[in-house]
C-alpha cells in the first residue's frame, strides 16, 4: 500500500481535528458526489485524479495496527442508483482515527486506482455526521453471476458454504482461497490441450480469498489457524459476511466477524496394516531432506532445513510417517545428494528408521543435482538381490536425477520385484527455453524433457527383461506429471499401470486419492506404477493424505512443533501392497 499522507502536523492535529470546510466541501448533509458516480461502470473510475466530496456509512474500519490504513465507505441504501453495474462503496486511505463502523462520514479527497482498487487518497477534509443504519449486504454466490467490480468495497454475504481449496499463503499473508467445490487439476482427468488449459485458467472466476484484514506479512498468531484444531484444504467455511475487496489481483472478503469453519476433511487414520504375506512399497517425497554436515553443523542448507532445530522437526515427522505406514521398501525423492558416508543424509535417515534399515548405494552415478532418488529397505523383511544401478543415459547422462533400479526379494522367498525410483523434471518454468517452454496445453514447462525421461526409462526396462525370479517391475516416485499428461500416457502404453488410479479413478469433481495441491487444484504427481504381471498381485493401493492438505505454515521450516506425521512433506505418500507369496 502507498505511504499515508499526513493530514496535519501531529501536535496541531491533536488540537484541530479535521472538520468540514463549509466553503469548499460543505457540511454534513450538503450535496456530495454519489459514490456510484466515482466508481462508474468500468474497471477504473471516470473521475480518476479529481478531488471529490463523498458522504456515506463507514462499514468496516481497517485502521488498526497492521491493517490497511483506511476504512470502507458505502452509500446509504436510500441513495443508491439501482444500477447493478456500479459499485456503491469506496476505500478511504487515511490514518485519521475519527469515526467508527455505523457512522455517517463526509470525506474530501483525490480519486485514485491503486492496483485496481478504487479509493480516496490525500484526504483534505473528514467529518463524522452521526450514526446511520448499516447498508444492507448484497447476497452473492460463486461462480460470480455478475462482475465483482460492480460490488467492489461493498458489504456482501456469501449465500452458500465454500470449500478451502488453497492454504499456501495462510502463514505469509493470512489468506485462504475458497471455492464452491474442490476442483481437480484438468490434466488429471482429460487430455492436455487448449480446453484443459482454459479450465485451469478460468478457476479464479470461481474463487474468492478469505483475508484476515491485515496488511502485514507473517501475521502471528495466524488468525484462521486458531479457529479449528486442524484447518485443512477440503474443509468448509460458512457465514461469510464482510466487504468485497480487491488487492494483489484477487477478489477478497474482508470479514466483519469470523466465519464458521467445519472440519469436512479430517486428518486420516494410519493406513491399514499389510497382510503378513504381502510386501509393502511406499513412495515418498521428502521435501528436501538435507542434514547439514551430518554432525550438527552446516546450516542453513541450500534447499532444506535452515537450522538444526528445523531438521529435528523434519526428521521427527518423516520418521513418524514412515514408521506408521510400515513399508518394507521405501522409494524416496528430494533427498540430499551427498554420498553414502556415515554423515550423509541417506545414512542419517536409515539410522532414524531403525537398525533393520539398509539403503542401496550407487557411488559416482548419482548425477549432478543437489537432490537424488534413493531406495531403502527393511533387511529383516526383504533382501537386495544383486547390485543397484542408475540409469545414466539419454536425458540422465551426467546430469539431472538418474533413476535408481534395484531388485528385492522377500526374506525366505524366491520371487522378487524390480523397483525403479524416479523423479522427473519439475514443471517450474525457471530456465525453460525452446521446446521446454509452456506449450499452452496445461502441462507446464519442461513437458518435452519429461517425455524424454519417460522414454529413457521405458527403453532401459525393455532392454533388461524381467528374469523368471522377478514377478515384475514397480516404478515409484515423483513424476511431476498429472495422470493424463504425456509422460504418464507413454508409461501406460508401455504396460505400466498407475495402481492408485486403477482402484481410485479421478474425475472433474471427484478425486479421492491425490498427492499434491497446486493453486486450488488437487491432482497426482507421485505414483507407484506396476508392470502388467504385477497388477493381479496388488492387495491395496492408496495415497495417505497427511501432507498436501495441511497448511504450509505448519511444515518443518516454521516454528510449529506438532506431533505426528502431519505436514512431514508437501506431497502425500503413496502405498501399495503386493502379494509375492505365490507364483502366477
Amino acid at each position: 500500500m502507498i505511504t499515508p499522507i499526513r493530514l496535519l502536523p501531529a501536535a496541531l492535529a491533536a488540537l484541530l481535528p479535521l472538520a468540514a470546510n463549509a466553503g469548499a466541501t460543505g457540511v454534513c448533509g450538503d450535496p456530495a458526489t454519489p459514490i456510484h458516480q466515482v466508481q462508474g461502470e468500468g474497471a477504473a473510475s471516470p473521475l480518476l485524479g479529481r478531488e471529490v466530496t463523498v458522504e456515506g456509512v463507514m462499514t468496516l474500519d481497517a485502521r488498526h495496527p497492521g491493517g490497511f490504513k483506511g476504512f470502507y465507505l458505502q452509500q446509504p441504501d436510500a441513495l443508491t442508483d439501482g444500477n447493478p453495474r456500479t459499485s456503491e462503496a469506496l476505500f478511504v486511505y487515511t490514518d485519521h482515527s475519527r469515526g467508527h463502523p455505523g457512522d455517517q462520514v463526509r470525506v474530501t479527497g483525490e480519486v485514485k486506482e491503486y492496483h485496481g482498487l478504487t479509493e480516496l487518497v490525500a484526504v483534505q477534509s473528514m467529518s463524522v455526521c452521526g450514526k446511520r443504519p448499516m447498508p444492507a449486504a448484497t447476497d452473492v454466490s460463486l461462480p460470480w453471476s455478475r462482475s465483482p467490480e460492480s460490488l467492489e468495497n461493498m458489504r456482501v454475504r456469501l449465500t452458500d458454504p465454500l470449500v478451502i481449496v488453497d492454504t499456501y499463503n495462510l502463514g505469509r499473508y493470512g489468506e485462504l482461497t475458497l471455492a464452491p467445490g474442490d476442483p481437480v487439476m484438468p490434466t488429471e482427468y482429460m487430455a492436455p490441450g487448449p480446453e484443459a488449459l482454459n479450465r485451469y485458467q478460468s478457476s479464479p472466476q470461481q474463487q474468492i480469498t478469505l483475508d484476515d484484514g491485515q496488511g502485514e506479512r507473517e501475521p502471528r498468531p495466524v488468525r484462521w489457524l486458531q479457529q479449528v484444531d486442524s484447518l485443512r484444504a477440503g474443509d468448509t467455511v460458512s457465514r461469510l459476511n464482510g466487504v468485497l475487496d480487491f488487492r494483489f489481483e484477487q477478489w477478497r472478503l474482508q470479514p466483519a466477524k469470523a466465519p464458521v469453519f467445519t472440519t469436512t476433511n479430517p486428518r486420516p487414520a494410519p493406513p491399514p496394516s499389510r497382510p503378513d504375506n504381502h510386501l509393502r512399497v511406499l513412495s515418498m517425497n521428502l521435501h528436501n531432506y538435507f542434514n547439514g554436515d551430518g554432525r550438527g553443523g552446516g546450516f542453513p542448507t541450500s534447499r532444506g532445513a535452515q537450522t538444526p532445530e528445523a531438521l529435528a522437526r523434519q526428521s521427527r515427522r518423516l520418521i513418524n510417517a514412515i514408521q506408521a505406514a510400515s513399508p518394507d521398501i521405501l522409494a524416496v525423492t528430494e533427498l540430499e545428494n551427498d554420498g553414502y558416508g556415515n554423515n550423509s543424509a541417506i545414512a542419517d535417515l536409515a539410522r532414524h528408521l531403525g537398525p533393520a534399515w539398509r539403503f542401496v548405494a550407487t557411488p559416482g552415478a548419482d548425477g549432478n543435482d543437489e537432490i537424488r532418488t534413493a531406495l531403502l529397505y527393511r533387511s529383516d523383511r526383504v533382501r537386495a538381490t544383486g547390485p543397484g544401478h542408475r540409469l545414466t543415459v539419454g536425458p540422465f547422462a551426467g546430469k539431472g536425477r538418474p533413476p535408481l533400479l534395484q531388485t528385492f526379494t522377500p526374506v525366505g522367498g524366491n520371487t522378487g520385484i524390480q523397483v525403479v525410483a524416479a523423479h522427473l523434471k519439475s514443471k517450474s518454468c525457471r530456465n525453460a527455453k525452446g521446446n521446454n517452454q509452456a506449450r499452452g496445453d496445461g502441462q507446464g514447462c519442461f513437458a518435452t524433457r519429461r517425455v524424454a525421461e519417460a522414454e529413457a526409462i521405458i527403453s532401459a526396462l525393455a532392454d533388461s527383461k524381467d528374469s523368471g525370479k522377478v514377478a515384475g517391475t514397480v516404478l515409484a516416485g515423483d513424476f511431476n506429471s498429472y495422470a493424463m499428461e504425456a509422460p504418464m500416457q507413454l508409461l501406460a502404453e508401455a504396460g505400466f499401470t498407475s495402481l492408485v488410479h486403477k482402484y481410485h479413478p479421478c474425475g472433474p469433481d471427484n478425486c479421492p486419492h491425490y498427492s499434491y495441491r497446486f493453486r486450488g487444484h488437487r491432482g497426482t504427481l507421485d505414483y507407484i506404477l506396476a508392470s502388467e504381471s504385477l497388477v493381479s498381485r496388488v492387495g491395496r493401493a492408496l495415497t495417505w493424505n497427511i501432507n498436501a492438505d495441511e497448511p504450509r505454515v505448519l511444515d518443518y521450516r516454521g516454528k510449529a512443533d506438532i506431533s505426528g506425521p502431519w505436514r512431514a512433506s508437501d506431497h502425500n505418500p503413496v502405498i501399495v501392497d503386493l502379494d509375492l507369496s505365490q507364483s502366477r
